[in-house]
């Protein structure tokens, strides 16, 4: 149980740093452009492609670390209706759905890179601004896509776990108040 703990530490961290960096140097980055463009007439030619791939990433990488806050919208109408036994079945279901299309998108994001006849990085195709392989930027698809995957499967074991009668779709006010509750806790440790 240690090696998981270690491991939900470490995609976490990434997750978050990925996500966070790549919004705070994207702004910056493409403020600095604005501010040589338009007051010294001297653009940074590269700076659109790369704003684009650290947009990209933070976005993917924010998604994944979504799955762990659980802040994704989703839609509990039915869940609302269906008995506890069921309902926890359902959810269950939704996750191992997801966590299918999630490993499913990583293993052909990786084929789409690293296909030996047919991927990006046997093309040798080279970015426009930025001059890098093209199957850099890609890369992004197989490793969040494989966080997420995790993240998912995690829920889903954490659901299975807990008592269907638990399994309680709570409102958005109650998750609010459990969310600082978990930090102020934390925050003593």
């Amino acid at each position: 149980m240690k090696i998981f703990t270690l491991l939900d530490k470490l995609i976490g961290l990434i997750n978050e740093f990925i996500a966070s960096f790549g919004i705070a140097f994207g702004v910056f980055l493409a403020f600095i452009n604005v501010i040589a463009r338009f007051v010294f007439n001297e653009g940074l030619e590269w700076a659109f492609e790369l704003t684009n791939y650290l947009f990209i990433w933070s976005a993917f990488f924010g998604a994944s670390y979504c799955f762990r806050e659980e802040c994704h919208i989703r839609v509990t109408l039915l869940l609302d209706i269906l008995p506890a036994k069921l309902a926890k079945f359902t959810t269950i279901l939704s996750k191992l759905i997801t966590f299918s299309y999630l490993l499913a998108v990583a293993y052909f994001g990786y084929l789409f890179i690293f296909d030996p006849d047919f991927g990006l990085k046997a093309s040798g195709e080279i970015s426009v601004d930025v001059n890098i392989p093209m199957w850099i930027p890609y890369m992004v698809l197989p490793i969040a896509f494989v966080t997420a995957s995790y993240r998912v499967f995690q829920k889903a074991i954490e659901l299975f776990k807990t008592p269907a009668d638990e399994i309680v779709v709570k409102q958005e006010h109650e998750m609010i108040i459990d969310e600082v509750e978990m930090n102020m806790k934390e925050a003593k440790k």
